[in-house]
């Protein structure tokens, strides 16, 4: 289906209230003896008479809006006219009203007796003071260009400036000889002087010179002085001294056919001539006079009525030739060429295509579309009502011996425009207005039922493809009864075997009644053919796919349909497809939740000693960057925390000054310097008292250090006295392997063997317990097994994969120790969505047909079947895939909830 396009906005609202006063309208100009322009055309939209009047006397009436400026260009852009030639199309606007309103305004609104059509609907909508215009105070306007030299006024086509009556005084109107419009309110300069110069010339001069002479105050003077009108006696006669009348168009010459210059020629002339003169008795004839003859200059109809009349003319060349332009046409410029604008264009394609049946069959339709004829010959379609035994007739055509391997040239021909005229048919079915106008047809339908019921013969299967498309664009304006001849021939497309023909038939089947207010029950299907495209769903294709879901949406929305089903189709398999279609194209989208916010911990009471591995790292850096390297190490930035100056630089020396034999120390300005470098938002501040403080605002200690790679240290958490918490280690170390050595060796006091590995030799009289942090594992009385010991303590280490070992006892329960935020990770499979964030596609399909099912599956007792009902029996199985589509898959979630809703109610 070619994608529609986008609809035009409809310039006139034909409401109730617009019929009813259009109604009021024709009525008072029939009174009157005027005639009614119902929907006047201004550029390229039609008039919204309703809307055009009522806006007009919003503003107070026709001569207040005439009498204000620029008034009538505003409307016209509150029309939405454009902007191309702004000031003719007001000036139609105006004259629109002028002519179907202007009247009717002064005897509804004002309550007056209009001026006689004699000095208003007949006369130009120049000018306003209609409520004022009489017979003998009214003077026709004058010719345009002695009016513009009197007054130097704008065009009529403006539509803002007009001629007014004689009575209505019009303010600022301007004399005779003024530079126009643009100089009003400018500052006028006084008159020059210019020099009497005598004229030297010939006395003699000819009329051209003497009518092209110019004033002896030039032109460029007078308009570059800006010499009022008013104070300029000879204003006028220099203006008409100075006019210059349009230029004349250069005569075309002919050449004269003498006996000189073309003998031939003027033979044959002189002989048609003495014939005609011989033949009516000296009289030339008559029978020619007053009808233009060819090449004379008429041009005739233009392509689009002459391929009509080419096409209705029933001559095999000039069908030809209208058939070779309409496919060009159709295909150019399909969007803009209608049928209703060409009445007898789709009568005559259609009667085309239907001499498809001559080629096959010894027979040729005629359409009647006669009421009183009789249709009941075997060869007479209906064109009004139709012909409901149109499958009939076709079966008992007699058909022609023909070869299967070779056409004549006579076949091949014929076959060739019958095709282009279903093509053209097809084309300008594609527009919606055609599509529908092709709809209230009925030989259209009798030409697809012929189409789709031709031998099965390849050179046919082009135009039954034009006769599919037809139907795919038509059918949603038709309503289709189980026994209806198209309705049949489209059930029985699907049983072939091309892909190209199911996908369309598939599609005009889906879509009958989709425009209409009834719905589509697809009743009469055979259950062989719901058998088909219950197996095609398994196909990877997706556009078939997808045509087979809609078919099925439309069959299961009726419960007789899915009764049938249950005992016809291998529903379970269906099921069990949809269900996996559910997750068709799904992306996964991870998503995490928040759990526990994070708790920031209490800033460090002093700034952390470096360990001795970091301290041999930052001592291979020259300054200023081990001074940055270690500032990192031992501070962290925060923006409500400070440290004093003072302070931060005694702990620089303290780590260094011991050390400056490999290199000098930072000054204390330049030091300070480096704090805000190393730390963007770290500032050196003054807080204001009476002792004045010098802090830097941005940063705090840190608890635990960290090395210039971004790897923060562990602290060892090992108790020396398990009841005491000041009695931690508190030493520092980077790998969890190191930590685990250090506790092993330091505090455990294990032996290491020669080999390098520690000796876990159980010895009964020690006794061993665990003192990292709170942790209780072997309390206080411990046990002799050091291996167990050990490999406890691992659990401990930051290298534990096991989340629960992890978290009972690698945190630990300082209240000075920071809380990360704790995120829950969520994994979405969302399916394809429209532009409204809603499911679309495969997926959205499939849980309306699983949701069609559950909706009309047989309930009650009649639901009943082998010790448990339809409901349990085929959604029991799928129901674990249904909740977790709910779960991850978000655009379907709605509609999985409904369903799940509705096998609740059913089981």
């Amino acid at each position: 289906m070619a994608p529609a396009g986008r609809s035009r906005e409809p310039s006139i609202d034909r409401s109730p209230e617009y019929e009813d006063f259009i109604q009021d309208l024709a009525e008072y100009h029939e009174k009157r003896g005027t005639l009614l322009e119902r929907e006047p055309r201004v550029g390229n939209r039609h008039v919204d008479l309703l809307r055009l009047y009522k806006a007009v006397v919003e503003r107070g009436g026709y001569d207040v809006v005439s009498a204000e400026k620029l008034a009538w260009r505003s409307l016209g852009h509150h029309f939405n006219l454009g902007t191309s030639n702004l000031p003719a199309l007001a000036f139609n606007l105006k004259t629109a009203y002028y002519r179907n309103l202007a009247a009717f305004e002064i005897t509804h609104v004002h309550k007056k007796e209009p001026p006689p059509r004699e000095i208003l609907e007949d006369v130009t909508a120049r000018g306003a003071a209609l409520l004022t215009r009489t017979v003998e105070n009214y003077k026709p306007p004058g010719n345009r260009e002695q009016g513009q030299l009197g007054n130097g006024e704008d065009s009529d086509h403006s539509g803002d400036e007009g001629q007014g009556t004689p009575n209505q005084d019009i303010g600022g109107g301007e004399e005779p000889g003024s530079i126009g419009r643009i100089t009003r309110g400018l500052r006028q300069a006084p008159p020059q002087r210019v020099l009497f110069q005598p004229d030297l010339s010939s006395s003699r001069q000819t009329r051209n010179a003497s009518a092209n002479m110019s004033s002896p105050h030039s032109t460029s003077q007078y308009l570059g002085g800006g010499v009022n009108s008013s104070s300029n006696p000879n204003s006028m006669s220099f203006t008409v001294a100075n006019y210059e009348p349009r230029p004349q168009m250069p005569l075309t010459l002919r050449q004269v056919v003498t006996l000189g210059n073309n003998p031939e020629l003027f033979r044959q002339r002189q002989k048609a001539l003495r014939e005609s003169q011989a033949s009516k008795g000296g009289r030339v004839a008559s029978n020619y006079k007053g009808m233009m003859l060819p090449g004379t200059g008429f041009e005739g109809p233009n392509i689009y009525v002459r391929t009509l009349l080419a096409l209705r003319s029933g001559i095999p060349e000039e069908e030809d030739y209208a058939l070779h332009h309409l496919v060009k046409i159709s295909h150019e410029r399909g969007e803009k060429y209608r049928f209703e604008a060409f009445p007898g264009l789709a009568e005559g394609l259609v009667e085309k295509v239907l001499e498809i049946t001559s080629l096959f069959y010894d027979a040729k339709w005629e359409v009647s579309y006669r009421e009183d004829s009789s249709t009941h010959e075997k060869e007479t379609l209906d064109g009004i009502q139709g012909t409901s035994d149109i499958l009939a007739r076709i079966a008992s055509l007699k058909p022609l011996e023909m070869s299967d391997d070779m056409e004549t040239e006579e076949f091949s021909h014929r076959l060739s425009k019958i095709s282009e005229a279903g093509l053209v048919l097809r084309n300008m079915a594609m527009l919606e207005e055609n599509a529908e106008h092709l709809s209230r047809l009925y030989p259209v339908r009798d030409f697809i039922n012929v189409t789709l019921n031709l031998p099965p013969r390849p050179s046919v299967v082009e135009l039954q493809h034009y006769a599919l498309d037809i139907a795919e664009q038509i059918t949603k304006y038709l309503s289709l009864e189980p026994e209806d001849p198209l309705y049949r021939s489209l059930l029985s497309q699907l049983e072939s075997s091309d892909r190209g023909t199911i996908l369309t038939t598939l599609r005009a089947i889906s879509r009958i009644s989709m425009n209409l207010e009834e719905n589509n029950r697809l009743k009469g299907v055979p259950m062989s053919v719901v058998r088909r495209i219950s197996d095609w769903t398994l196909i990877d294709d997706e556009e078939l796919v997808n045509a087979c879901l809609d078919f099925l949406y439309q069959f299961t929305a009726g419960d007789d349909n899915v009764q049938a089903m249950l005992t016809e189709v291998n529903i379970e398999g269906l099921i069990n497809q949809l269900v996996r279609l559910l997750l068709y194209g799904a992306k996964e989208y991870p998503h995490k939740v928040l759990v526990k916010k994070s708790v920031k911990g209490r800033s460090a009471k002093e700034i952390p000693n470096l360990p001795r591995d970091l301290l041999e790292q930052l001592l291979k850096y020259e300054e200023p960057e081990r001074s940055g390297y270690w500032l990192r190490a031992c501070f962290e930035e925060d923006p409500d925390e400070d440290i004093t100056q003072i302070a931060l630089w005694q702990a620089y020396q303290s780590r260094f000054s011991d050390l400056s034999a490999r290199g000098a120390l930072l000054p204390a300005a330049e030091f300070i310097k480096n704090v805000s470098t190393t730390f963007v938002g770290a500032t050196a501040q003054v807080l204001a008292g009476a002792a004045p403080k010098f802090i830097i605002k941005g940063i705090r200690p840190r608890h635990i250090p960290m090395d210039p790679r971004g790897r923060v240290y562990q602290r060892c958490l090992w108790r020396r006295d398990y009841r005491r918490r000041e009695s931690e280690c508190g030493e520092f170390l980077l790998k969890g392997k190191n930590m685990w050595d250090h506790i092993i060796k330091d505090h455990l006091h294990v032996p290491q063997r020669e080999d390098g590995k520690w000796d876990f030799t159980t010895h009964p009289s020690h006794r061993y317990t665990c003192n990292w942090g709170v942790c209780t594992r072997f309390g206080p009385h411990g046990t002799d097994s050091i291996h167990k010991v050990g490999m406890h303590v691992k659990t401990h280490m930051p290298e534990t994969k096991k989340a629960h070992i992890k978290a009972k006892h690698n945190l630990s329960l300082s209240p000075n120790s920071p809380r990360e935020a704790q995120f829950q990770s969520h994994i979405f499979h969302n399916t394809a969505e429209d532009e409204n964030q809603d499911a679309a596609g495969l997926p959205l399909t499939a849980a309306l047909v699983l949701r069609n099912l559950a909706r009309n599956l047989p309930k009650g007792e009649m639901g009943e079947r082998e010790g448990g009902g339809w409901m349990r029996r085929l959604f029991a199985p799928v129901e674990p895939q249904l909740w977790f589509v709910m779960a991850h898959n978000k655009p379907l979630a709605g509609y999985m909830a409904d369903l799940t809703g509705t096998i609740a109610a059913g089981v």
